[in-house]
């Protein structure tokens, strides 16, 4: 009787370990990220005044990782950022710093964009 309740024992053990376990992992990713490499023109609406201005970005994708190059009317850099399923965020590096966070459908993406707490519309469509 020993032998078999030393044996329940280390079952039940070992299926709590797993339970803990599998719970400290996070949240499952549910599914892969959308592909949002190429090219993009933005559209977005001004911040500080009424219009519109056009950017575009260049992404290039590593699974959940993005880098690349954005070009503004007044400014260019790098970009980093990432995906996360149907989720995109990417931020210039530029003199002023742009946010970009949004959804992706497709060959499209759309959300808002910011800088220095301020906040405007935009979307994109892939070029290539």
């Amino acid at each position: 009787m020993g032998r078999f309740r030393s044996l329940a024992v280390a079952v039940l053990f070992l299926v709590s370990s797993l339970c803990v376990l599998s719970m400290a992992q996070g949240p499952e990713q549910h599914g892969r990220p959308d592909n949002v490499a190429g090219n993009w023109t933005i559209y977005a609406n001004n911040i500080d005044k009424a219009g519109s201005s056009l950017k575009t970005v260049q992404i290039i994708q590593n699974g959940s990782i993005l880098t690349g190059r954005f070009k503004g009317p007044h400014q260019s850099g790098k970009l980093q950022g990432w995906v996360h399923v149907h989720h995109v965020e990417f931020s210039t590096d530029t003199r002023e710093v742009l946010t970009f966070r949004g959804q992706i459908q497709g060959d499209t993406m759309s959300g808002l964009y910011g800088i220095r707490g301020r906040h405007a519309e935009w979307h994109a469509q892939r070029t290539n």
